[in-house]
């Protein structure tokens, strides 16, 4: 008979103290060891006072925020995870809707807008040892805020068991694992990362808002990361720095955007050793698939077979998924989650094209030229094709006649400043290339080379042009 598989955990806490392996969470400022948590506490032995309550965790920094979740699972009745870019207008709103009745907070105190909460506990990256030995028996909501540009952010219901779904447990791995993410583990990006060290008995190195690329990426090398993701957005900024060539990651993966072949190709050459993946997940749908071929897109054989436990569907363009990693609703929210059939909506539309899907959008996203729709990344696609461009963001630009046009701004590849001796020649390149692969009503307007640009919170293309 096959070996059975592997007891999902009923709590974080109750992974602890396993003797494969001793892995550590590594910060900008310092480390833990997370097996010190075995009989210590990161939060000033107020468990009792925690158990079955709402906990907001609105901790300053991802490694406070690790401890206290690994203590809180299976002890809290919800806990809601505070990105660290939660506007101060809405964090009100996200109190009162999550029935927050505790928050946990740092060395400098609560956070502005929590003064209501009855109960406070601080969370230190100094373990002490613990005062109780608390019973872990909830099953712990898990609340993640979407990471939406404007108005209030959704908060999303999961459990360990659905954040997990998609983390394959290993317990006879035996080489050793150091897993990294640019991603904040705060939002579902860097919390997949997390969980899978975790699961995997492995060690995190977590970024810092504070930190520059450069450094970062020193820090990685210097503590022997092995497994290291990113939005492409992040890995795109990532291979521009010098500093690029100081880690040899054996597995890169890339998840957030659109995964276009020159991303994909350029980590090919950065790395030749490392597998390249990409994957598609959000934080409503969580993980759909993996893609290790090298190639954008996702095989159309995908939709028709799915697998066991993940089912994939189109309808209108837009790609639906259903999962055990899906989420279990909204809170406080009259909009459904799921459709009857009990899957989500992602808004990303794809398009068919022999035998593979290509991602061309977001349905939210599209451009109003005259009428036609325009999705920004179909455009950027092409642009980041051409050799001497790294980076490109277009969006609309208001016009009187169509009502917008389309424009782009673009970082190249070794040369930023817009007085670059080729920049008129490079343009006309680039604009060529749009001609010939694009509807006129898709070709940029104008062309902008800049030496930046901006991300999200979430590491994505910052999209905020009107």
């Amino acid at each position: 008979m096959p070996p059975s598989a592997p007891r999902r955990p009923k709590s974080l806490h109750s992974l602890l103290g396993a003797e494969r392996a001793d892995p550590s969470l590594f910060a900008a400022h310092g480390s833990v060891r997370v097996d010190e948590l075995v009989g210590g506490s990161s939060l000033g032995g107020t468990l009792s006072e925690l158990s079955g309550r709402s906990i907001l965790v609105a901790t300053p920094d991802q490694l406070t925020t690790a401890l206290a979740l690994i203590e809180l699972d299976g002890l809290a009745r919800r806990l809601i995870i505070c990105p660290p870019d939660l506007a101060d207008e809405h964090l009100a709103h996200i109190v009162d809707l999550g029935e927050a009745d505790a928050v946990i907070h740092g060395p400098d105190g609560p956070r502005a807008g929590t003064a209501g909460i009855p109960v406070r506990a601080m969370c230190s990256p100094r373990i002490a040892p613990a005062r109780e030995a608390p019973s872990r028996a909830h099953e712990t909501e898990w609340i993640l805020l979407t990471s939406g540009t404007t108005g209030v952010p959704k908060m999303v219901v999961h459990t360990l068991a659905t954040l997990t779904a998609a983390v394959r447990m290993d317990p006879d791995r035996r080489d050793p694992v150091v897993w990294a993410t640019f991603y904040d583990i705060r939002r579902y990006g860097g919390m997949q990362i997390f969980l899978r060290a975790m699961l995997g008995r492995a060690s995190l190195v977590l970024s810092s808002a504070g930190e520059s690329t450069s450094d970062h990426l020193h820090r990685l090398a210097r503590l022997g990361v092995t497994h290291l993701t990113g939005t492409p957005s992040h890995w795109r900024w990532a291979i521009l720095n010098p500093a690029a060539c100081v880690i040899s990651p054996r597995y890169v993966r890339l998840s957030g955007e659109i995964a276009d072949q020159p991303i994909l190709d350029s980590l090919r050459e950065m790395y030749p050793s490392a597998g390249v993946a990409h994957a598609y997940a959000s934080t409503e749908a969580g993980v759909g698939f993996a893609v290790n071929d090298g190639l954008e897109g996702f095989p159309a054989s995908l939709i028709a077979a799915g697998s066991d436990s993940v089912q994939l569907k189109i309808i209108d363009g837009s790609l639906r998924i259903r999962s055990p990693g899906t989420a279990l609703r909204y809170v406080g929210n009259g909009e459904p989650l799921l459709d009857q059939e009990g899957f989500v909506d992602t808004g990303d539309i794809v398009e068919l094209r022999r035998e593979r899907y290509f991602f061309i959008g977001r349905r939210g996203g599209i451009i109003n030229v005259g009428g036609l729709k325009v999705h920004p990344e179909e455009i950027e696609a092409v642009i980041n094709r051409h050799p001497e461009v790294r980076m490109s963001l277009v969006h609309g630009r208001k016009n009187p006649i169509t009502g917008a046009v389309v424009v782009a701004e673009v970082v190249l590849r070794g040369q930023s400043e817009q007085q670059a001796p080729r920049a008129v020649e490079l343009k006309q390149q680039i604009l060529q290339a749009c001609r010939s692969q694009l509807p006129q009503h898709k070709v940029p307007a104008a062309i902008r080379f800049v030496p930046t640009l901006g991300l999200s919170p979430a590491g994505k293309a910052a999209r905020n042009h009107g």
